[in-house]
């Protein structure tokens, strides 16, 4: 199968007001993608069975009423819960972003330990701030993890757009995340340290500086920044500054593509390969 051969579905509706910037991330990353309103799944008039990989974007869904991602967890698990856990036995991968990440983890599609989809364990709660942040963070990438999307990655920036982005359980949670290598990527300084729970370098005061998450077979992944929100240089807010330091010299040119637009194509690459 060609990248090309590899069918993403992108949700839409209801508040959700990033699906044409992950479309058009996963089209960069070389992969034919679709925005498909959450209802035409639950009517059934589109059907999981024609796609290799399922995102979950950001925005507000239902206007976060009753908490991020509550409302649209409900919906999703309701109507098509055990297709979703299907879909994902059946070796396809599910990518949650923002406003998504809060819909896995309320599902309990995350953290999936032992292989249990349903089970809410973990939560992303208010930011410790007080307020919303829109900001580029620094993130440092847990090369043992077993994330198909993150495979080869380093260092990374994404923005993060979040009201509700505090990653939290209880200790024995946390502990078992870490022994399975479940915490992908962690909010960090610019030199990749870790964040130690400061801020602004960690936004929301997450826990053990929880960026992100996967479950153990590393196909299905979760994070708050924004990687969709970087499919070009010029999307970053230093970008002429780094574009000035490359015609000076005094740092290696960037490749054409960027950390966004790699965490998809890593997911696209390995599903060609399948």
């Amino acid at each position: 199968m060609t990248p090309t051969d590899v069918k993403v579905l992108v949700l839409s509706g209801y508040g959700l007001n990033c699906d044409h910037e992950t479309a058009y991330a996963f089209e960069l990353a070389g992969a034919t993608s679709s925005r498909v309103h959450i209802n035409e799944l639950i009517d059934g008039s589109v059907t999981l069975d024609h796609f290799h990989i399922m995102a979950f974007v950001g925005g507000f869904s239902w206007g976060d009423d009753h908490g991020a991602g509550v409302i649209q967890a409900v919906r999703m698990k309701t109507s098509l819960g055990e297709k979703i856990v299907s879909f994902i036995k059946n070796g396809k991968l599910v990518l949650g972003i923002c406003n998504g990440f809060q819909t896995l983890v309320n599902m309990g599609l995350l953290p999936g330990f032992d292989n249990e989809y349903t089970a809410r364990s973990v939560a992303l709660t208010y930011n410790d701030c007080g307020n919303f942040r829109d900001a580029w963070v620094n993130l440092k990438t847990n090369p043992q993890s077993p994330c198909i999307f993150t495979r080869g990655m380093d260092q990374m920036e994404f923005p993060v757009r979040h009201g509700e982005g505090k990653f939290y359980a209880d200790d024995a949670i946390v502990k078992q995340l870490i022994k399975n290598n479940q915490v992908v990527i962690q909010y960090a300084t610019g030199t990749g340290a870790p964040a130690e729970i400061k801020f602004p370098e960690n936004p929301n005061g997450s826990v053990y500086d929880i960026a992100g998450i996967c479950d153990p077979t590393g196909r299905v992944f979760g994070l708050m920044p924004h990687p969709e929100a970087y499919c070009q240089l010029t999307n970053h807010p230093d970008w002429t500054r780094i574009k000035e330091k490359n015609k000076r010299g005094k740092q290696a040119e960037p490749d054409n593509m960027t950390p966004g637009i790699q965490l998809f194509k890593n997911a696209v690459d390995y599903m060609s390969r399948q």
